[in-house]
C-alpha cells in the first residue's frame, strides 16, 4: 500500500470560466498553496495531473463530443447547433480558453488516481468531481465526467466491487446515468432536495444501483452524522467494496452561495475518515463549492485527514497569508469575511436536531 498522494496542476491557477461565473474563484490552486504552507504537500506526495487523451475520454464520452470540445477550445466559440446539441457555450457551461484542456486534466488526474491505488492506498484529487456531464453533453459547470472515468478505470484494473459516495449539495445525475442497473458500482448520493438538477428523488434507485437521499434545507452536522451511520456506512459495507470513490463537494456548507444547507467542514472530514476503514482503496474528489475560503479550508482539511496530519487550532502565518490574499469578485457587498476564515481550517461545529423527516427518509432507505 502506497503513501497518500495528492494530484494537482497549475492550470487551475491560470484558467477561469469567466468573470461572472461561479467558478471564477480560485479553488485547487489555493488548496495546493495551503498544503505547501502547512508542510503537508511536497515533492514526496504531490503529482502533477496528466491531461487525458481523447481516446481515454472515449471510455465513456462519445468521440463526436470529445471532438466538439477540442474544436470549441481552438475556435473560442461554438455555433447554435453545437450549443443546442451539447450544451456548450451556455451561461452555465461557457466556452473559455481551456475548455478542453482543463476538464481533460481533471479527468487525467482521476484516471491516474485509479492506477495509483491499484495495490491499495488513498489519493486526493480536488480538481475531480465533475459529476453532471453526460456522454455527449455538458451540464452544471461539468464538461467531462471524471468520476465516471475514474470508476471505469478502476473496473478496467479488474476491481469488480466499487462504491461511489457523493455528498455534494447537487445530485450526481451523470454518474447515476452511467451506472444505472450496474451490479458492480453502488451509488449513494446525499443532496439538497429541490436543488438543480432536480433529480435523485428518494424513490429513484437507478435499477437497484443507487440510494438517493434528498435532504431538507438547513441540513446540519448532527443530521449528516445520522446519515453517515444510518445510510452511507452500512450500504457501502454490505457490498464489501474493493475501492471507494468519494465526491466531497464543498457546497453543502453554510457559507456556500449555491445551496441552502448548513454543514460545517467537520461533517465532510468525518465522512472521509469513516470511509477509509471500509476499503483498501479510497479516492477523494472535489466537486462543487463556490466560496473560495470555505472550499480551500475544507479540501485542505480533507488532505490533512487522508495524510494523517492533525488540524491545527491556528494556522501558521504562511498559511494565513494564503487565505488573506484571496478575493471573491462579485460577492455580496458589505459582507467582510470573518476573521476565522483567515486563521483556521476548522469551522465551529453546526450540530442540531435530527429532524423527523430526515429520520423517516433514512428509515425508508433502510427498508430497501
Amino acid at each position: 500500500m502506497t503513501a497518500p498522494r495528492f494530484i494537482g496542476h497549475e492550470i487551475y491557477r491560470t484558467s477561469s470560466y469567466g468573470a461572472l461565473h461561479p467558478l471564477r474563484i480560485p479553488r485547487v490552486s489555493t488548496v495546493m498553496d495551503l498544503g505547501r504552507a502547512l508542510g503537508w504537500i511536497d515533492r514526496s506526495n504531490f503529482l502533477t495531473s496528466p491531461r487525458a487523451k481523447p481516446s481515454a475520454l472515449e471510455l465513456w464520452h462519445t468521440p463526436a463530443y470529445v471532438d466538439v470540445l477540442q474544436r470549441a477550445e481552438r475556435n473560442g466559440t461554438v455555433d447554435a447547433d453545437v450549443r443546442a446539441r451539447h450544451a456548450l457555450g451556455t451561461t452555465a457551461n461557457p466556452v473559455f480558453a481551456e475548455v478542453f484542456r482543463r476538464p481533460a486534466t481533471s479527468a487525467g488526474g482521476t484516471m491516474l488516481a485509479a492506477e495509483l491505488v491499484a495495490k491499495g492506498g488513498v489519493v486526493h484529487v480536488p480538481a475531480g468531481g465533475t459529476h453532471h456531464a453526460f456522454p455527449d453533453r455538458a451540464g452544471g459547470f461539468c464538461y467531462l465526467n471524471d468520476p465516471v472515468l475514474c470508476l471505469l478505470a478502476l473496473r478496467r484494473l479488474g476491481l469488480g466491487r466499487l462504491a461511489y459516495v457523493d455528498i455534494d449539495a447537487h445530485h450526481c445525475d451523470g454518474v447515476e446515468h452511467a451506472f444505472a442497473g450496474s451490479e458492480a458500482v453502488r451509488v449513494i448520493s446525499v443532496h439538497e432536495e429541490g436543488r438543480w438538477p432536480f433529480t435523485g428523488r428518494l424513490e429513484d434507485d437507478a435499477g437497484g444501483a443507487a440510494f438517493n437521499l434528498p435532504v431538507p434545507r438547513d441540513f446540519n452536522d448532527s443530521e449528516m452524522r445520522a446519515v453517515l451511520h444510518g445510510l452511507i456506512l452500512p450500504r457501502v459495507a454490505e457490498v464489501r467494496p474493493q475501492a471507494i470513490v468519494l465526491q466531497c463537494g464543498a457546497d453543502a456548507v453554510t457559507e456556500d452561495p449555491l445551496s441552502r444547507l448548513a454543514l460545517s467542514n467537520n461533517a465532510h472530514w468525518e465522512v472521509v475518515d469513516a470511509l477509509r476503514a471500509l476499503a483498501p482503496r479510497l479516492i477523494v474528489l472535489g466537486g462543487g463549492g463556490y466560496n473560495p475560503w470555505s472550499v480551500a479550508r475544507l479540501w485542505t482539511g480533507v488532505w490533512g485527514v487522508l495524510a494523517g496530519q492533525p488540524i491545527p487550532d491556528r494556522l501558521p502565518p504562511s498559511a494565513e497569508a494564503v487565505l488573506r490574499r484571496l478575493r471573491w469578485p462579485g460577492a455580496r457587498a458589505g459582507k467582510a469575511p470573518p476573521e476565522h476564515w483567515f486563521t483556521t481550517l476548522r469551522d465551529a461545529p453546526r450540530e442540531g436536531l435530527v429532524r423527523p423527516e430526515v429520520r423517516a427518509r433514512l428509515a425508508r432507505l433502510a427498508a430497501r
